[in-house]
């Protein structure tokens, strides 16, 4: 069995895009492939209460309760790292997941760890990126699947999706062209990994 474990802190747009497409396209059957867990750092997360409706198990694990300890990211890396291992996951996805992981936590997933970014990589990785498409004049804004290496933002790019930046885009219209995207891209690439496990 190929395990995937999601990990969201918002909304959980792109994690529900790649549930709908496992069922759509049969990832169990064909891949022998199912998402084991999705979890999340926020309480308040909204994708956990949609994670739980498409039937899928959802576990929190939240960050701020790290934060006395004296390496509190550490900490909270080292709590998340357990609570994924119990799946033994072929994939660990980032989708919408707003913490920079520790190089120990990345070492530990090499080759397994993906993530989403909506810029076209390497132009602006980090935060804010379509406001600074926009005012860097660009006339392409999209979106990266791409392996997560101890750099942020800088492993193999897997797939990209181009959308147009319009005269009259704001960051706001241009994130949800681009949201479009990823929601078509990221559950592409993982059934294309997942085929080519043995």
């Amino acid at each position: 069995m190929q395990n995937i474990v999601v990990l969201i802190s918002g909304g959980g747009s792109n994690m529900v895009a790649i549930a709908q497409a496992a069922e759509r396209e049969q990832w169990q059957a064909r891949f022998d492939a199912r998402i084991a867990c999705v979890i999340s750092n926020r309480a308040q997360a909204a994708g956990l209460a949609k994670a739980a409706d498409l039937g899928l198990t959802t576990q929190l694990i939240d960050h701020t309760l790290y934060q006395k300890h004296s390496h509190p990211r550490e900490a909270f890396d080292s709590a998340l790292m357990q609570a994924i291992d119990v799946y033994q996951p072929s994939w660990v996805v980032l989708a919408g997941f707003m913490r920079i992981l520790t190089p120990g936590f990345v070492v530990h997933y090499q080759g397994r760890l993906l993530n989403i970014h909506p810029s076209l990589l390497p132009a602006f990785p980090g935060l804010h990126t379509h406001q600074r498409a926009i005012d860097a004049g660009c006339r392409f804004a999209g979106a990266t699947v791409h392996q997560v290496t101890v750099d942020l933002d800088d492993g193999p790019i897997l797939a990209q999706a181009v959308v147009p930046v319009l005269p009259d885009d704001s960051a706001d219209t241009l994130a949800a062209r681009v949201l479009t995207q990823e929601h078509l891209i990221y559950p592409r690439v993982l059934a294309q990994l997942l085929s080519r496990q043995p």
